[in-house]
């Protein structure tokens, strides 16, 4: 689960190492996708450009409300269409999701990093992709042709660790 039932994400999964990993990691990318219940709230964010998944608009628009972002209706246009809507035409997309933003993706991700905190349970939570719990994450990115690669532990105490998913990669955990 990504979030809690509310698609909000609580405290309880928020670790200071993953937080750490996260923020430096979209600090690298030259562009941020997400859907509108997904926001990384640290202090580069207002700077970072940005595409936000929506269906409130029929293909491309500015953000009335951001000028860095650019709304995007994957219905409507092409993801390169909202990239140059972006002003981006090469580089690094970090995609932070949620489910269905995740699943656009899937067969387009050169790495996935897969966070996991085992300790932390969120009944009724929102799954963090399409097909999980029937799935697991695991299972959905081997499907799509990512392989698990290193795991970095980022707090040891409660065991939360971040997997990179890489296409085409032999090396396994």
């Amino acid at each position: 689960m990504l979030a809690d039932a509310r698609h909000v994400m609580p405290e309880t999964l928020k670790f200071p190492g993953d937080q750490r990993f996260f923020g430096e990691a979209l600090d690298r990318a030259d562009l941020i996708v997400h859907g509108r219940n997904s926001f990384e709230d640290q202090p580069n964010s207002p700077q970072r450009r940005r595409i936000v998944v929506t269906r409130k608009v029929a293909a491309v628009a500015p953000d009335p409300s951001n000028p860095n972002a650019t709304l995007w209706n994957p219905a409507g246009a092409a993801f390169d269409q909202a990239c140059a809507g972006a002003g981006v035409a090469d580089g690094t997309a970090a995609i932070i999701g949620g489910p269905e933003v995740f699943a656009l993706f899937f067969d387009r991700f050169d790495t996935f990093w897969l966070s996991q905190a085992p300790q932390v349970r969120l009944p009724g939570g929102e799954p963090c992709f399409p097909g999980v719990p029937a799935q697991s994450p695991e299972q959905i990115l081997a499907a799509h042709g990512l392989r698990a690669c290193e795991v970095e532990l980022l707090d040891p105490a409660a065991a939360v660790s971040v997997t990179a998913w890489r296409r085409g990669s032999t090396s396994e955990v």
